[in-house]
């Protein structure tokens, strides 16, 4: 059964924490305070100092009556212990994982929980891209993670549809099938919210089910008077999000895109990524790649809707994963979220026409080969747009 569509909600309130330096003490501190609940659904959860500081609050969390439920994707969470896993099972903390590997199990290996939520006693909920990792949570020796990432936090009325969304997917997990999952139906979209402050939608991809999340992203970007700013750390995009963004580019809109430089988790995915440049700087897209550290953050910014959380909007994450991301319509989250964005084009590189056209070949082949790797695993894989 698709994911439902979830309505527009007033009254809401937010907070953007970039880095984890400031979102990660922000959420220890909500789960200390925890009186009734706490809800974790995360890809990425690797033993560490940070992991270990997390459990230790749910340890004590669940010894004062605090009903904690932590659903981990097997693959993201892969780096945890076993020794810590053991911790958690038993001193209380009810503990699932998505979609177990099978080496039977085929394709269906592929279908991931890429969302990232923190919900404390059903009241606030954080969001975005993180996961407990040293990488997102714990600032290095120059005093930044070696991760660029923000959390969300959000109260009000919209934190009751996340709620249903994790518990959807407790309820659910467990349940494998050998098949792929039905195509994709189209859905229809609340429309535009008329108003300019506290208001919140939950935005979802649920693999190849319900891929409401993009109809979001792509009616957003055609409907742009002023701007289209976009950041993802994997450029893999569609091409019907390419030729939106080329559209809007071409009408006037101001149409950026921040992406990853050489300090990258995936370089061939990068390399593959670069072959769209050309085009998109010819329809008059500007192109930045950050550059002090791994940019992790998955955001859009159009006008005056927000959307950010959990996905990259490539053709992996489309077709494969869970994501989830919360829509905005807020002036000062805006202003916010402007001014951040603004300060990474600042360290970042911004590419021409010329830059590329004068890529040399050994760069050139590179994008070649990785771009023709790419196009086959897309094939093979029968990923569509």
């Amino acid at each position: 059964m698709a994911a439902p569509v979830y309505p527009w909600r007033e009254g809401n309130s937010f907070k953007l924490m970039m880095d984890g330096d400031r979102f990660f003490p922000r959420m220890l501190q909500a789960m200390v305070q925890a009186s009734c609940s706490i809800d974790i659904e995360l890809y990425l959860v690797e033993s560490g100092d940070s992991t270990q500081q997390v459990m230790d609050i749910l340890l004590q969390a669940v010894a004062r009556g605090v009903q904690v439920r932590c659903l981990f994707d097997s693959l993201g969470s892969r780096e945890l212990q076993d020794s810590d896993r053991q911790q958690l099972l038993q001193s209380g903390v009810d503990l699932r994982f998505y979609n177990p590997l099978n080496l039977l199990g085929g394709r269906s290996n592929l279908h991931r929980d890429h969302r990232k939520l923190l919900i404390v006693d059903q009241r606030r909920v954080f969001i975005g891209g993180a996961g407990f990792t040293d990488a997102f949570c714990i600032p290095g020796a120059e005093g930044r993670c070696l991760w660029h990432e923000q959390m969300l936090e959000v109260q009000g009325p919209v934190v009751a549809d996340w709620v249903a969304v994790f518990e959807r997917q407790w309820q659910a997990t467990g349940r494998r099938s050998g098949r792929q999952p039905p195509r994709l139906r189209r859905m229809r979209l609340p429309p535009h919210p008329q108003g300019s402050d506290g208001l919140a939608r939950v935005s979802l991809t649920d693999g190849r089910t319900h891929r409401e999340l993009v109809q979001a992203v792509l009616a957003n970007i055609a409907r742009a008077q002023h701007q289209v700013w976009l950041a993802t750390p994997y450029f893999a995009p569609t091409w019907r999000i390419r030729r939106a963004l080329a559209r809007a580019a071409r009408r006037g809109v101001d149409v950026r895109l921040l992406l990853c430089g050489e300090v990258t988790d995936h370089p061939p995915v990068r390399y593959a990524g670069q072959r769209y440049y050309r085009r998109l700087l010819a329809a008059g897209v500007r192109i930045f790649e950050y550059q002090p550290r791994f940019l992790h953050l998955k955001t859009v910014l159009v006008d005056d809707w927000v959307s950010l959380g959990s996905s990259n909007f490539d053709h992996w994450t489309l077709h494969w994963n869970l994501e989830a991301n919360q829509n905005v319509v807020d002036t000062r989250l805006r202003r916010v979220v402007e001014q951040s964005f603004s300060d990474d084009f600042a360290e970042s590189r911004e590419w021409t026409l010329h830059d590329w056209l004068a890529l040399p070949w050994t760069h050139r082949m590179k994008i070649r080969l990785w771009g023709t790797i790419n196009r086959i695993a897309i094939q093979w894989l029968d990923i569509r747009s």
